[in-house]
């Protein structure tokens, strides 16, 4: 079957359908998503609202690629052709990371005992730049995200929060991608970063990536949010009251 896109789509999000398994309560099944559509195009931030426990996430993690579909299709431009992430082989979904989707989550996970300018580096380094323009587009990064110089040759491990999150946003900035994911990038820092990470999406946005957010702050949602997908819309709970 032929995959195809509106023009100017980075992602097309298509009657997606998620149900968990819990194993440890006899492998009860409880319905998530009913047929969740929705399309991110590029230069464009589609937020995802609902309370917590409404699925957000699980949407984030479909896309890429950690969590199965269980209908529906989840279509990407990617390199020179349409994948269905839905579909994908884990090779193809390895390669859409490398080549199309960035992903910054709300936790920083690196391995220890790399120093903070590396693990932003290391991205750029995978995609074959040498490893000192990597580090000083690392460096830039973190100095713009107010992250002291003094901290760059130690492990992010033994930064605060808020460090570590900074630490994250550089690594997910450093490489531009078509398609960026954000979950929640914004919730540990203060104001002066915040607005850091609103000029950072800001700019990639005008370049025309696109990008699909969770966001907990709501001046962050506002300032840079293109439209708002309520996943609630989507829940099976929510058709069955008719909401």
């Amino acid at each position: 079957m032929s995959l195809e896109m509106p023009p100017g789509t980075v992602l097309s999000v298509d009657g997606v359908d998620k149900t968990f398994t819990l194993h440890l309560q006899g492998a009860q099944r409880l319905p998530v998503l009913r047929g969740l559509t929705f399309d991110v195009s590029r230069g464009a931030c589609v937020v995802l609202g609902g309370e917590s426990g409404s699925g957000k996430s699980t949407v984030m993690k479909m896309v890429y690629g950690s969590y199965g579909a269980d209908a529906g299709r989840i279509l990407l431009s990617h390199t020179d052709r349409v994948l269905d992430l839905a579909a994908a082989e884990p090779r193809e979904v390895l390669s859409a990371r490398a080549e199309t989707m960035g992903y910054v989550s709300q936790f920083l996970r690196a391995v220890p005992r790399v120093p903070a300018l590396d693990v932003v580096a290391e991205p750029l380094v995978e995609r074959g730049v040498d490893r000192e323009s990597a580090r000083a587009r690392g460096a830039e990064l973190l100095e713009r995200l107010s992250i002291p110089e003094r901290l760059w040759t130690l492990p992010p491990a033994t930064f605060s929060g808020g460090e570590q999150q900074r630490v994250n946003i550089a690594r997910g900035f450093v490489v531009e991608r078509p398609l960026l994911l954000l979950d929640e990038p914004t919730a540990s820092l203060d104001p002066r970063n915040r607005e850091v990470v609103i000029d950072l999406i800001r700019e990639r946005l005008a370049r025309g990536v696109g990008m699909l957010a969770i966001f907990h702050d709501t001046d962050v949602r506002e300032a840079v949010g293109s439209a708002v997908v309520d996943v609630r819309a989507f829940t099976p709970q929510a058709a069955g009251a008719g909401v």
